[in-house]
């Protein structure tokens, strides 16, 4: 019987840096060759609209009545049964984690929320890992109309790494608590603060940067500012093209490192 071959074999590494590549995250990935990227920067799609508490599901909107999220992300409707979602994203780790070098390193942020009155801590996901650390990102500004808990303020970045994995030189200086502003002049609905990337990249030595939920491309752009290349993936066309206007805008300013 003939054996088939792993996707990624017709493919040499090149075809893919600094690219945008428009797709699936899972079926781009398994193209990428194993243990070829040094560091994985990403945040998914949360699954707000599959929630109890926070008017997202049926759009009555309450905290996120003027929110970009209330109309949901292009090309994913982020409200898929909990089981399905927790499946999907370990899947997703599980083939990041065959993509990083044996010194490589996972930044996996996600948020914390209260589901049916618990506490949804996103174990699930992330148990069975080698999560290294969590950094708590604080995030300036916000409000919640729930009287059952108080104001969240932050999100998670899971730190899931390969034994040999190393900070750069001086930056466990750095503290687990960040504080950044959320990105507020972004059509994207989530965006990453670009500060916030710098943070995590130029923290390492990583000489290729993935992606596989690149959004509006702040990834690319904090790499490519740092010198280093990029790859990423993400499923909507119209985010593809607002993320390679928003790299090439970047790319003509001057850069700070």
């Amino acid at each position: 019987m003939e054996l088939k071959k792993p996707l990624w074999d017709t493919k040499e590494l090149t075809d893919f840096k600094n690219q945008f590549l428009c797709g699936d995250c899972l079926t781009t990935m398994k193209k990428i060759p194993s243990e070829s990227i040094d560091l994985i920067v990403t945040s998914p799609p949360y699954n707000l609209k599959n929630s109890t508490g926070n008017g997202m599901k049926d759009g009555r909107g309450g905290k996120w009545s003027n929110a970009s999220l209330i109309n949901g992300y292009s090309h994913h409707d982020d409200c898929m049964p909990h089981e399905e979602y927790v499946s999907w994203q370990r899947d997703c780790l599980t083939e990041m984690f065959r993509l990083i070098k044996d010194d490589g390193a996972i930044f996996y942020n996600h948020k914390w929320r209260v589901q049916a009155g618990l506490l949804q801590d996103r174990q699930d996901i992330v148990s069975g890992f080698p999560v290294r650390q969590i950094i708590i990102w604080r995030r300036k500004g916000g409000i919640n109309f729930n009287k059952g808990y108080f104001l969240p303020t932050y999100e998670v970045i899971y730190l899931i790494c390969k034994p040999k994995f190393v900070l750069a030189k001086g930056a466990n200086a750095h503290g687990d608590i960040w504080e950044f502003t959320q990105e507020m002049k972004n059509q994207h609905p989530a965006p990453f603060p670009v500060a916030l990337i710098d943070r995590i990249i130029s923290s390492t030595n990583a000489k290729l940067v993935l992606d596989p939920f690149m959004g509006s491309g702040t990834t690319a752009i904090s790499a490519k500012k740092q010198g280093r290349d990029f790859i990423g993936i993400e499923i909507s066309p119209e985010y593809v093209e607002l993320a390679k206007k928003r790299l090439d805008d970047s790319l003509r300013t001057p850069t700070l490192f």
